[in-house]
């Protein structure tokens, strides 16, 4: 069965689904210095202002900014003093994704089922009010220090949420960068945890492992890694999970838990209707991205069949792409965007294909051995 028809077939039977998701909501990240955080993603990758909530708006213990781009919201959180979770979290993990936000109709009923199925809860239903409406938010805890947050905002009317107000800066609107909303977002799980994580998303969230990648899939001379594709019922949200596979090196996964201190999100993969013009434009604002040798281009039309696109600006920007039974796609991941090699960014384009670049699996990961000899860490 496809990835599509898998994702349909889930689609038509949705009294199966106990866990209906309408989508990420928003990414939170906790940050060392949240309002730098926020200039960064805004003049780098061109997301513009939302919300701020912090001591002016009564939270007196943090600052948050969320800012958007199209349907894709980041929030970057910071701690006020040294004595706080936040700190701790920020002391350990470097800067890093902390809540994965799901959006649901029902917060309440998303929190019983799945802390009925196990989940250890994070934080129990809490309704949050102001004159725009109300939002219900309720969360549970995944691998590492993640969280999932079910964000129920129906009858909510307001900028982004409760205790955050409207934030904008009239001389500073950068321009869109064309990126849309999360396709996808990829863990990564100490040694031997992949198959209880797939457990825990297949039983405590009703997810479906859709695609299984091990270590003859993803491997290089030096290093491999094992994944699992974990799909909602509904196939709006994937979640791709890997772990350390044995190696002559240390591979990209073991650098991660090594620097990032333990499991949590690699990286998140952001979607592009016209790549190039997104690649472009990010890397006119300084983004970094990972390059793969010219010759990757060499016999790409007859790996990958005929593509709507040029192969020129692909090999002068380095963009990948690969095929499946139902199109292909083009993708480009960044290099880590802080000093710590952990959180890093891929760029994608769908046109049909519903996989996540198999075939690109040995050039990226010899572009990142690549990186991490230079660093020291292979």
């Amino acid at each position: 069965m496809s990835v599509t028809q898998a994702t349909a077939q889930s689609a038509a039977t949705p009294a199966a689904d106990f866990l209906p998701l309408q989508g990420t909501d928003y990414v939170e990240f906790y940050v060392g210095n949240a309002k730098q955080a926020a200039h960064y993603y805004m003049s780098a990758f061109g997301f513009q202002a939302l919300a701020y909530a912090g001591p002016e708006t009564g939270i007196k213990d943090r600052a948050s900014y969320a800012i958007r781009q199209n349907k894709l919201t980041f929030v970057l959180t910071t701690p006020i003093r040294s004595n706080h979770p936040i700190a701790d979290h920020v002391h350990r993990h470097g800067d890093g994704v902390k809540m994965l936000a799901l959006r649901v109709d029902d917060a309440r009923d998303a929190w019983q089922q799945t802390t009925s199925r196990g989940a250890q809860s994070y934080q129990e239903p809490q309704v949050l009010t102001d004159a725009e409406g109300e939002a219900v938010v309720s969360g549970i805890h995944t691998y590492g220090e993640t969280v999932h947050l079910f964000i129920e905002r129906k009858n909510y009317k307001g900028v982004f949420l409760p205790g955050f107000r409207k934030w904008e800066n009239p001389w500073f609107k950068p321009e869109e960068s064309g990126l849309q909303y999360v396709d996808h977002c990829v863990g990564n799980v100490g040694w031997n945890q992949m198959n209880p994580w797939v457990k825990f998303y297949e039983e405590v969230m009703g997810f479906k492992n859709i695609l299984s990648f091990d270590d003859k899939d993803i491997s290089t001379e030096y290093s491999a890694l094992m994944s699992k594709v974990m799909s909602s019922g509904n196939g709006y949200v994937k979640f791709p999970i890997n772990e350390p596979a044995e190696g002559k090196k240390k591979s990209q996964v073991e650098e991660y838990l090594d620097f990032y201190d333990g499991e949590g999100v690699q990286h998140v993969a952001m979607a592009t209707k016209d790549i190039v013009a997104t690649v472009r434009s990010l890397r006119s604002r300084g983004v970094e991205f990972l390059q793969v040798p010219k010759s990757y281009y060499d016999d790409l039309l007859e790996r990958v069949g005929a593509i709507d696109e040029d192969i020129a600006p692909l090999k002068e920007l380095g963009i990948l792409v690969d095929r499946d039974e139902e199109g292909y796609l083009l993708q480009l991941f960044t290099k880590p965007v802080q000093d710590r090699p952990t959180l890093f960014f891929e760029i994608i384009q769908r046109k049909g294909a519903q996989s996540f670049g198999k075939g690109n699996f040995k050039a990226l990961f010899e572009a990142i051995e690549r990186e991490q000899a230079s660093r020291g860490n292979l």
